[in-house]
C-alpha cells in the first residue's frame, strides 16, 4: 500500500509505503505518481501513530443508550455499588454495549487499547467474558489487552480471589489491583495477591491508585518494593496517580527517580486533580507515560465519548499546555506513549520533542487526521480520519469498515 500525500507529525508532504504490517519507506512526495488500486490517498492530511486507550472500562459502557441521571454517591465504594446496582439493567445487553464501544473508538482511530474487565462476587466472569468476546470481534481492527479488575478490592468479599485467578487462567492479559490502603486497608496483604497471580500466570500488574498525598506514595513505595524484588521491572503499570506529585518536592523527584530505574510506567486520565507527577519531567528521566479514557458515559461518571484525540485536548488542557511543543507531546503520549505500555518492546519516549512511530520498520498502526498543525489537530479534534492497522484500513470516516467476526 502507498499512503500519498501525508505529512507525518504535520511535517512537509510525503509519500509513506506499507509492506505488510510495517512502514517499508518514506519519501517526498511524488504528485507525478499515478495513484494504485490500494493507494490511500492523504489529501495533504496529517499523519500520526494511531492512538493507543491504556486504561479504559469497556465494561462498564453506556455508549450509544440514552443519557440517565447521575446517581452515583461520592468515592470509589459508593461508585462501584451505583454500578452493582445497575448494570444489569441496561437497555441492551452487555456484549452489545461492549462491542459497540470498541467500534466507536476504532472509528475514531484507537487500535491499542488496555480495558479493564471487573471481576468478583457480584458479576463474577460475566464482564470479562463480555470484554473477550469483543476482543475477538474486532480482532482484525485493534489490539485488546484485558486487565482482571478486583474493583471492588479483593479482601472485602469473600471469594473475590478466586474469581480473579479464574479469569487469569482463562487468558487474562494484566493483574489489576486497586487503593490497597483506602480500599481494602491490608496493602501488604492486597499487594501480595496482586503480585503472587501476577508472577504465577506471568502477566503484568496494573495497580488503580487513588489514594492522595502521603497515602498514595506509602502504597506506591510498597509496589516498587514488590517490583524490584520479583524482578519484575518493565512489567507494572500505576494508573490514575493523581496525587503523586503534591507531597514535596524531594518526594517527587525521588518517585521519579524510582520509576525511571524500575521502569514503572503511569497511565493518566488527564484528571482536574493536577498534583500528579510532572509530565515533562518524567518524560525526561525516562518515566513511560500513557493516556486513557477511563468510563465511557457509564454509572461512575456521564464523560468519556471513545474519542482519545478528545482526551489529548483534556490532557494539554489541564496541565496548561500552551506551547506547540507540549500540545504535541501530549499526542505522542497518547500514541506512541501508550504503546510502549502494552508492548516494552516499544521504546518509551525519549523527550518532549521526540514525535516516533513513523519511521521506516515501525508498525503500520496510523491515523490520517486533517489540520494545519498537530496543534489545531488537537484544538479542532475533526473528523476527517483514515485509521490503518497492521497495514489494513480499517474505519474511514468515523466508521468502521469491517469486523473480524460476529456473535
Amino acid at each position: 500500500m502507498l499512503i500519498r500525500n501525508v505529512r507525518p507529525w504535520a511535517a512537509e508532504a510525503t509519500d509513506v509505503h506499507l509492506e505488510g504490517d510495517r512502514i517499508s519507506a518514506v519519501v517526498p512526495h511524488d504528485p507525478q505518481r499515478e495513484p494504485g488500486a490500494n493507494d490511500v490517498d492523504g489529501r495533504g492530511r496529517i499523519l500520526i501513530p494511531s492512538f493507543s486507550d491504556v486504561h479504559v472500562h469497556l465494561d462498564s459502557t453506556r455508549i450509544g443508550l440514552p443519557f440517565r441521571e447521575h446517581t452515583g454517591g461520592p468515592g470509589v465504594w459508593a461508585m462501584m455499588s451505583n454500578d452493582r446496582a445497575n448494570w444489569r439493567e441496561a437497555e441492551v445487553g452487555l456484549n452489545e454495549r461492549v462491542a459497540g464501544t470498541l467500534e466507536r473508538m476504532i472509528a475514531r482511530g484507537t487500535t491499542r487499547v488496555r480495558s479493564f474487565a471487573q471481576v468478583d462476587v457480584d458479576c463474577r466472569l460475566e464482564k470479562y467474558e463480555a470484554v473477550v468476546a469483543a476482543k475477538e470481534k474486532f480482532a482484525d481492527a485493534a489490539d485488546v489487552q484485558i486487565m482482571v479488575f478486583p474493583q471492588a478490592g479483593i479482601l472485602r468479599e469473600p471469594g473475590t480471589e478466586t474469581y480473579l485467578e479464574a479469569a487469569l487462567r482463562a487468558g487474562a492479559d494484566v493483574m489489576g489491583g486497586i487503593d490497597p490502603c483506602q480500599l481494602d486497608r491490608d496493602p501488604a496483604r492486597h499487594l501480595d495477591i496482586v503480585f503472587d497471580l501476577a508472577e504465577k500466570y506471568q502477566v503484568d500488574v496494573d495497580i488503580h491508585l487513588h489514594e492522595l498525598g502521603t497515602m498514595g506514595v506509602f502504597s506506591t513505595e510498597l509496589i516498587a518494593e514488590r517490583t524490584r524484588a520479583l524482578g519484575m521491572q518493565g512489567k507494572v503499570n500505576i494508573s490514575h496517580a493523581f496525587g503523586l506529585g503534591g507531597v514535596d518536592e524531594a518526594t517527587t523527584r525521588r518517585l521519579i527517580e524510582t520509576f525511571a530505574e524500575l521502569d514503572i510506567s503511569w497511565t493518566t486520565v488527564a484528571p482536574s486533580v493536577t498534583d500528579h507527577l510532572p509530565i515533562a519531567a518524567s518524560t525526561v528521566a525516562g518515566v513511560r507515560i500513557g493516556l486513557g479514557e477511563d468510563g465511557q458515559r457509564d454509572y461512575w461518571s456521564p464523560y468519556g465519548n471513545c474519542d482519545l484525540l478528545d482526551r489529548t485536548w483534556q490532557l494539554s488542557f489541564v496541565n496548561g499546555f500552551r506551547k506547540d511543543e507540549l500540545i504535541e507531546h501530549a499526542l505522542a503520549i497518547a500514541t506512541i506513549g501508550g504503546a510502549s505500555i502494552m508492548s516494552r518492546d516499544v521504546p518509551r519516549l525519549a523527550s518532549v520533542a521526540d514525535r516516533p512511530g513513523l519511521a521506516v520498520g515501525d508498525r503500520a498502526d496510523l491515523v490520517l487526521v486533517d489540520g494545519e498543525t498537530i496543534a489545531s489537530t488537537v484544538m479542532d479534534r475533526g473528523a476527517d480520519r483514515t485509521v490503518i492497522h497492521d497495514g489494513r484500513v480499517v474505519a474511514d470516516g468515523l466508521k468502521v469498515l469491517s469486523v473480524a467476526k460476529s456473535y
